[in-house]
């Protein structure tokens, strides 16, 4: 049953006092919602859209067909297109201002959180100590916390002890309560640690001026905090010349003119100096771009964001065009065939958006059907390539990133000792390793030394790796006042793995303390292959005093001493030295390793490694590394 014209507009008018009386009674009933506002929306656009429709009609705009498909196209692939854009620039807006104030308030908190371990030791710490303790801890302080100032204060009645000695900072009033984190004073913000113990309490105070805000993440731009109001601040985003004085670091240079800047407020609670525990509401403002955010989170590597930037321009480009071909085609062909070019359309507007598992309809045996399957073939190549694209790109991504991080966590040099000279390498057989190894001079002058194997290979073997290092480097720094215990050490190391790492996850390991003075050195050897101590012509392997780490809960590690004299060499190494295969499946082995150690034993420890490195390579003939080759040689010097 048809409709006339009259009988339609009745029903639009209707339909309109209907929604205008709903509205209507939602505002005066107090329950004005989400639904009121779409309402209203929804109304206004009605009365627009029927004026423009009358205004058309009326001056004939829309009388030939060629004009009628124009303005249906221009609305229905226009219009939604500007408002994608828009979208697309409010999201990346957000996105990028979040991400930012997300990096610096992390980066805050940090600084912040670095200072409550020192805070606490040195307030449990003896009087007498306190002064060794300040000593120790200040050139680590100054390196991750410049400027920082300490105070330690007691109830006893003992003056105060102040770092640098020529501080100024005044104790803080009896009513403040251990605390961690930002506080105003005199004017600026500093990050904060107060601790308490038995009376004694130490104070850590770190400015953040300009020239720390500034490094505080390298490269995201400028940022500012001050203790104002969101009014104020919104005036600062919108006319930043008021606040030029305040604002810290530099404006990062622009990728390209779609590379914008965003200013972004984030709020934050600091406390006040003169108010003991009351937090004050205070404000972060940062201006960065699109590029120095991504450059920031993928390592200041600006690949990602060229290829985004690469992609989003192709595909508005391919969108303008298929834009204009349907105009065209809109103009020239007739009624009889606007439904297939509106299929289209339909599937380019998909495939801009990213969806290419969109496939349009195809009716019939004609030209246009051709082309339907042509496009159709073309979406599920490019949904193919797209997916491995994004799959090679992914982990491309994460083992850069991965052995980037594996790098830093070797050590740079070796540290200068007076009776024995260190050198260690690692050459991973994929972009991360999970062998390991590490040295470490220690307070009293001694010098620790490990090396390591963890079962597998790839990321989650250098994650491990990574775990390992940690536990060990923390429990040396944490026990440097005392003496320190390779079995102990070793069997803490196979606790804390046990109970943090898969039941599947463990790791040979060799640890050695090594004394300046004695030329002893002390080791534990869980489950590592026995290194080597050539002394002259004479080898000798060191054995095995337990079994490997991560594996069972609790084991007993034993440890055993030897003498490291002058020219003796002390080889440690992985797997992955003695065991590649030549072409008739026969390992590199001991006996060779020795061989070449002994050979080369009078050059310089630099070239030894390389010798070693280069007979395995000479052996195997592999491609390929089959798997990691770490080498850790110590010499004893005269």
């Amino acid at each position: 049953m048809k409709l006339s014209g009259f009988t339609k507009q009745r029903a639009r008018l209707t339909l309109l006092g209907v929604l205008l009386l709903l509205d209507i009674f939602l505002f005066a009933t107090g329950q004005a919602t989400l639904l009121s506002i779409v309402l209203t929306i929804a109304l206004s656009g009605y009365g627009l859209v029927g004026l423009a429709r009358k205004a058309l009609r009326q001056t004939h705009l829309i009388w030939r067909l060629r004009n009628r498909l124009f303005v249906t196209y221009m609305f229905i692939g226009a219009v939604p297109i500007l408002l994608i854009l828009a979208l697309s620039y409010c999201g990346a807006w957000i996105i990028v201002g979040q991400v930012a104030t997300y990096l610096v308030r992390t980066e805050l908190r940090r600084r912040s959180q670095f200072l409550v371990d020192p805070a606490r030791f040195l307030s449990e710490a003896p009087p007498q100590a306190r002064n060794a303790l300040i000593t120790q801890l200040s050139p680590l302080l100054q390196e991750r916390a410049p400027g920082v100032e300490i105070i330690v204060t007691s109830s006893t009645g003992e003056p105060p002890l102040r770092c640098p000695p020529g501080s100024r900072i005044e104790p803080l009033p009896a009513a403040w309560k251990p605390w961690t984190g930002l506080v105003f004073k005199d004017g600026k913000y500093y990050a904060m640690s107060l601790a308490e113990h038995a009376g004694t309490r130490a104070l850590f105070l770190a400015p953040l001026g300009p020239d720390v805000l500034a490094k505080l993440v390298p490269g995201i731009g400028q940022l500012s905090i001050s203790p104002v109001d969101i009014t104020r601040v919104r005036a600062a985003a919108a006319d930043r010349g008021r606040v030029v004085a305040s604002v810290a670091g530099v404006e990062p240079p622009a990728y390209n003119t779609l590379d914008r800047e965003f200013p972004w407020y984030n709020p934050l609670e600091a406390a006040n100096w003169s108010r003991p525990n009351a937090l004050e509401p205070t404000s972060l403002v940062v201006y960065t771009r699109a590029s120095a955010v991504l450059s920031v989170v993928f390592s200041d590597s600006l690949d990602a964001a060229q290829d985004t930037l690469n992609i989003f321009v192709v595909l508005t480009v391919m969108l303008a065009l298929v834009e204009l071909g349907a105009a065209a085609i809109g103009f020239s062909m007739t009624s009889s065939i606007t439904g297939a070019v509106h299929n289209l359309y339909d599937g380019t507007v998909r495939i801009g958006k990213g969806d290419f598992s969109h496939r349009i309809p195809v009716k019939g045996k004609d030209q246009l059907a051709d082309l339907g399957n042509s496009f159709n073939q073309m979406s599920a190549q490019l949904e193919n390539l797209l997916v491995v694209a994004k799959e090679k790109e992914r982990l491309q991504s994460e083992l850069v990133i991965a052995s980037e991080v594996q790098k830093q966590l070797f050590p740079r040099t070796a540290p200068g000792m007076r009776t024995i000279s260190l050198l260690g390498l690692c050459e991973p057989a994929r972009s991360a390793s999970g062998d390991y190894y590490d040295y470490l001079c220690l307070p009293n002058g001694n010098l620790a030394l490990a090396i390591g194997d963890v079962a597998g290979k790839g990321i989650s073997a250098a994650l491990l790796m990574a775990s390992i290092q940690s536990i060990m480097r923390t429990q040396l720094l944490a026990g440097q006042s005392g003496q320190l215990c390779t079995s102990s050490l070793v069997a803490q190391l196979n606790r804390q793995l046990y109970a943090n790492t898969s039941p599947e996850k463990y790791a040979t390991f060799f640890f050695g303390i090594y004394d300046e003075f004695t030329r002893v050195l002390t080791y534990t050897n869980a489950g590592h292959l026995a290194p080597l101590i050539l002394s002259g012509g004479n080898v000798k392997e060191l054995e095995v005093t337990g079994t490997v780490v991560g594996l069972f809960p609790s084991v007993p590690y034993g440890e055993q001493q030897i003498t490291v004299g002058a020219g003796d060499i002390l080889l440690a190494y992985t797997d992955g030295i003695t065991e590649p295969e030549n072409a008739y499946g026969e390992e590199f082995g001991i006996e060779r390793l020795t061989e070449a150690v002994l050979k080369n034993q009078k050059c310089e420890t630099v070239e030894i490694v390389a010798k070693v490195m280069e007979a395995v390579k000479q052996w195997s003939q592999a491609p390929e590394l089959p798997d990691d080759m770490t080498v850790l040689i110590a010499r004893g010097l005269d």
